[in-house]
Parts: structure tokens; C-alpha cells; sequence
């Protein structure tokens, strides 16, 4: 089983990548894939906008 990375974050890095590749690569809108993931459409978005600038590693923790 894999964990959240500290304490307040909702996703593994793994989840935030598939989560981003969601709205990224096939087009979901942010608000549904939050939805999927039981996140915010603000964090949703957030990790699609750092993986279409970074790649996968923009997925790791920066707090």
C-alpha cells in the first residue's frame, strides 16, 4: 500500500500523475477528475497544470 507523502497531502504521487494524466492526456475537465479522486477541483488543477509543465516530476511534494 502506498502513502501520502506527509501528513496533509491527499495523494500519493502516483495518484497525482495518473490524476493530471486524466486531465491532460484524455481531456477530462479538472472538476471531474477532482471528482474521481476526492480532491478540490483547485488541487485537481493544480497537479495537471505542474504536470503539463513538468512532466512526472513535477508530482513530487513541495511543502
Amino acid at each position: 500500500m502506498s502513502h501520502a507523502t506527509h501528513s496533509n497531502a491527499a495523494l500519493t504521487p502516483r495518484a497525482r500523475l495518473r490524476l493530471a494524466r486524466l486531465i491532460i492526456d484524455h481531456g477530462w475537465p479538472p472538476a471531474r477528475a477532482a471528482e474521481r479522486y476526492d480532491v478540490s477541483w483547485k488541487t485537481a488543477k493544480k497537479w495537471a497544470d505542474r504536470y503539463a509543465a513538468e512532466g512526472a516530476a513535477g508530482m513530487t511534494d513541495r511543502s
